[in-house]
């Protein structure tokens, strides 16, 4: 999960007026001014008969964000699927990295893919919400959002950005999952692929209550989930679920070592119960990262897609 260290805490040269706008909840991140602009479609990173990757760069609320975008070849409007990749360590973390084998599949079934690196991520700009406390991917989830706005003002002709698909794996799931509560009219279907915890705190004390800036985080909240319930619950998507009107694919394997299989059981629970459009599906041989039923995975999350954005 996330990380901050000590190279993280240097703020990029950006207005500060814009920084104000980044969410320390997800209150904020709802009614906060969201700006997406300056796409730039840069070197071609891959070409085959069915599209090209390239390179881009957009801005996310003063941030230069990096990523890269796959754009199916021949004439039409191609729907708009938004990648959030899972946590990998900023300091290896490339251009483009998580998500690839989703990425090719589905510029190969006509969709327009963006895969969004995140601040402080390859070539983006540092993070500038990195003051060591946890934030539960709240400015990634900026991040993302503000990707599809960038594709907005693009005005490509070949790109439907007025149908967008997300799809998120892992902590992308909570990204994704932040999106739902906050901001779903940006969005028309999510796939969720083994996603974190709806509650923040579940995902702060697996992955990070041993870190050396959890005392920053116990300060700036008040303490644990149980000295601070309010706190924790701001930054939570459990706390907004009944927001959520986008229809929702939930994978999970039962065997994850990651991300408990629990955890998606709640999660599909509580939407069924808020009568969501939710389908959960849970492979019971699978890890975090599937193998054996991955073509399976794919193709039901391309046919739902699908349905939902063609």
């Amino acid at each position: 999960m996330t990380h901050y260290g000590d190279d993280a805490l240097v703020l990029p040269s950006v207005d500060t007026s814009v920084l104000k706008q980044f969410p320390t909840s997800v209150d904020d991140f709802r009614t906060m001014t969201l700006s997406g602009s300056d796409l730039k479609i840069g070197k071609a990173l891959e070409s085959n008969s069915f599209y090209t990757k390239h390179f881009i760069t957009y801005k996310s609320n003063g941030l230069l964000i990096s990523g890269t975008f796959a754009i199916p070849k021949g004439y039409g409007s191609f729907p708009l699927i938004i990648q959030n990749h899972g946590y990998i360590d900023p300091d290896i973390y490339t251009n483009g990295r998580g998500l690839r084998r989703e990425q090719d599949r589905m510029a190969r079934a006509g969709f327009a893919v963006l895969h969004t690196d995140y601040r402080g991520h390859a070539q983006s700009d540092p993070n500038p919400t990195a003051s060591g406390s946890y934030e539960n991917g709240l400015g990634y989830a900026v991040d993302s959002a503000n990707a599809i706005l960038a594709v907005r003002n693009l005005h490509d002709p070949r790109i439907n950005a007025e149908h967008v698909g997300m799809i998120g794996h892992s902590m992308g799931g909570g990204v994704t999952l932040q999106i739902l509560v906050a901001h779903p009219e940006l969005i028309d279907a999510a796939v969720l692929y083994a996603p974190v915890n709806i509650d923040a705190w579940e995902n702060f004390n697996r992955w990070n209550d041993d870190q050396e800036y959890a005392p920053i985080t116990f300060a700036t909240f008040g303490g644990t989930k149980e000295e601070a319930p309010k706190a924790w619950a701001a930054i939570s998507p459990a706390s907004s679920l009944k927001t959520i009107d986008d229809p929702i694919m939930l994978f999970q394997g039962k065997l994850d070592k990651d991300v408990p299989v629990e955890w998606s059981d709640d999660l599909s629970l509580q939407l069924k119960t808020l009568d969501k459009d939710i389908r959960y599906i849970v492979y019971p041989k699978e890890g975090h990262e599937f193998a054996t039923n991955w073509g399976h995975f794919i193709d039901t999350s391309v046919e739902f897609f699908g349905e939902r954005l063609k």
